[in-house]
C-alpha cells in the first residue's frame, strides 16, 4: 500500500540502524540467491562483507543487487483471516555494488559492520593482514532506498465489526539476554562493557547510552 511508504533519509537510516540482519539478493550465474548477512552504513553507502570466495558477494560485485532489512513488531489478527497482517518496519536498498579495495576504506567498512552489531572492534584482537586479505567488502550506494511501515490495529470490513470474532495485535519484541562467557575463556577476563550493556535491551536501543 502506497500510504505505508517512507522515503525520508532519516526514517530509512533509523530502521537500518536498529536492524541486525540484511537479506541480500543477487542474480548469480547459478540463478537468484538471497542470503542473510551482517551489514552497516554510513551517510552514503551500505556495507556488506564475507569470505573472499563468497559466491553471492563475488556475483554481486559490479551488478545490481537488492538488500532488505525487516523488523517484525507484531501479528495483526483480524476478524477474518483475509485481513490478517503484521506490523513491521522494513527498508529496501537497490543499486550497483562495488568492491572496496583501498586498505583504509576496507578497514573502516569492516569496523562499521562490527560496531553496528556491537561496538567491540577496539576491544578485540586487531585483525591481521591475513584477515583482511581473506575478506571481501562490497559497498552499495544509498541512492535508491525506501522504507515501508505498518503499525496499528487490523482493518476489518464494516459488516464484520459487530460480529463475535476477536481482533487485535500480538506485539513481538526481540531482547538481548545476559552474555555468557565461552567455556574456554581464560579466567579473569571481564566482559567488554559494550557487550555487557546489551543485556535486557532491544536491538532498537542497543546503541543508546
Amino acid at each position: 500500500m502506497a500510504e505505508r511508504g517512507r522515503y525520508g533519509r532519516d526514517e530509512v537510516a533509523e530502521i537500518l540502524d536498529a536492524g541486525l540482519i540484511a537479506h541480500v539478493g543477487v542474480d548469480t550465474p547459478d540463478g537468484p540467491l538471497v542470503l542473510p548477512m551482517a551489514y552497516a552504513r554510513d551517510e552514503e553507502n551500505l556495507y556488506l562483507h564475507g569470505a573472499l570466495a563468497n559466491h553471492l558477494l563475488n556475483s554481486g560485485e559490479g551488478t545490481e543487487i537488492c538488500v532488505t532489512v525487516t523488523h517484525l513488531d507484531g501479528l495483526v489478527m483480524a476478524r477474518t483471516p483475509f485481513h490478517n497482517s503484521m506490523n513491521y518496519r522494513c527498508v529496501v536498498v537497490r543499486g550497483r555494488a562495488y568492491r572496496v579495495e583501498e586498505a583504509a576504506a576496507k578497514e573502516r567498512a569492516l569496523k562499521l559492520v562490527t560496531d553496528h552489531i556491537v561496538a567491540i572492534w577496539d576491544t578485540s584482537r586487531p585483525p591481521s593482514a591475513e584477515d583482511f586479505r581473506a575478506t571481501l567488502v562490497l559497498q552499495l550506494p544509498l541512492l535508491e532506498a525506501s522504507a515501508k511501515v505498518r503499525a496499528g490495529d487490523p482493518v476489518d470490513d464494516a459488516e464484520d465489526m459487530a460480529g463475535d470474532w476477536w481482533a487485535g495485535v500480538v506485539p513481538l519484541t526481540t531482547r538481548f539476554e545476559l552474555p555468557t562467557s565461552a567455556a574456554d575463556l581464560t579466567e579473569g577476563i571481564p566482559t567488554p562493557t559494550a557487550v555487557a550493556n546489551l543485556a535486557h535491551r532491544t536491538p532498537d536501543t542497543r546503541h543508546s547510552s
